[in-house]
């Protein structure tokens, strides 16, 4: 991995630190929403949506896992993604430099919450996060990122895991990797690659997740849709196996032109449990939403995988409007809110003030309890 310069080591100001916040907010809290409001119908075609919910669909929270507003492993392991890029800021200082380590080390800690009952006590380097006990559920994990995880080896682009999977699996944690601002857009691509062949090794599956990587980044650091996707197209193209992905996002940026949006459209764009196919289903509902609420419906009624669609599209919209565009009554249920809250918040403080949170001349000591080095 290419050393990149952090966001640390830019210059914030107190508008810039408080915008660059509430879109890191608004994208993990989005996709919590997105992921939540498609979970109790995941499994449903869209005609049985209707037959439940009426012919404009689902419209609100589904009862999904026992409760309204609960999210899926899509949501889990965003939030581990995020424990991982901030351990890299933390681990820098010893000289340790190589982020798809730590995102796979705390992948691997949302492994454990996977087939352990509760938090381990005795892991000192667990972290915080890992402790919380509401994360200790199975919501349905994709089988790639279960068997990608089983074991401690990590895969790479010369030998990936699972290299026929092709699946949403790694795209729906690759987010936080576009909230990444301090990084050239090629180097937020290259990293989200290199950490989603560590479960999903097929071309398109890594491929999406990189792709989606750079137009979060671009949406974070204040550009349009259409502008950042049509960077992730650039940075695409010359990558081997590339084709299905940007063939994606160019059909969703045409079919903005197509008429007014509905679920035909969204149908036409493919099958969301396909990676790329997902990708621009969740693009296309971002581009022509009117708000948030709108963009988060069009993209969960459709045939099957809707909180994959919904966690893409949540993320996308966070990104670009910042938490206060997201639904209050949807935020207010929303399972987990306080720990994505807090998860948030420490991101953007470590990308914009980590020098002051450790380093040589800082003890730290709080700070490295909550994100240890080890």
């Amino acid at each position: 991995m290419t050393t990149a310069t952090s966001a640390a080591s830019a210059v914030w100001g107190r508008a810039e630190q408080q915008d660059f916040r509430a879109r890191v907010r608004g994208c993990l809290l989005g996709a919590a929403i997105g992921d939540a409001l498609g979970a109790g119908v995941a499994e449903l075609t869209l005609d049985e949506i209707r037959t439940g919910h009426g012919t404009d669909g689902v419209g609100d929270y589904v009862p999904a896992y026992g409760r309204r507003g609960a999210v899926t492993a899509a949501t889990q392991l965003a939030l581990f993604t995020v424990d991982g890029l901030i351990r890299a800021q933390v681990r820098r200082d010893t000289g340790a430099w190589h982020p798809p380590t730590d995102v796979h080390r705390a992948h691997l800690r949302w492994a454990a919450t996977q087939r352990d009952w509760g938090p381990d006590e005795r892991r000192k380097d667990n972290g915080w996060l890992a402790r919380e006990e509401w994360l200790y559920a199975r919501r349905d994990p994709d089988r790639a990122s279960l068997t990608g995880l089983g074991d401690e080896t990590l895969g790479t682009l010369d030998k990936p895991k699972n290299p026929t999977a092709r699946d949403a699996g790694a795209l729906v944690r690759s987010a936080p990797f576009g909230l990444l601002v301090g990084w050239e857009p090629q180097l937020v691509c290259q990293l989200a690659v290199e950490c989603a062949t560590q479960t999903h090794g097929h071309p398109t599956a890594y491929l999406s997740a990189g792709a989606f990587a750079v137009i979060v980044h671009g949406l974070a650091r204040g550009e349009t849709v259409d502008g950042s996707v049509q960077r992730a197209l650039a940075l695409l193209a010359p990558r081997p196996g590339h084709l299905p992905v940007t063939d994606a996002l160019k059909q969703a940026l045409g079919a903005v032109r197509q008429g007014i949006p509905g679920p035909a459209r969204v149908a036409a764009l493919g099958d969301p449990e396909h990676a790329e196919e997902a990708l621009a289903v969740a693009v296309y509902a971002t581009l022509v939403s009117e708000d948030a609420r709108h963009g988060l419906r069009l993209a969960v009624n459709h045939d099957g995988a809707s909180h994959i669609t919904g966690t893409l599209c949540g993320a996308l919209l966070g990104a670009l409007h910042g938490e206060t565009a997201l639904p209050p009554a949807w935020l207010a249920e929303l399972e987990g809110r306080s720990t994505i809250l807090e998860l948030a918040d420490d991101f953007a403080m470590e990308m914009t003030q980590g020098p002051a949170l450790h380093g040589p001349a800082v003890s730290g000591e709080g700070w490295l309890q909550r994100y240890p080095r080890g």
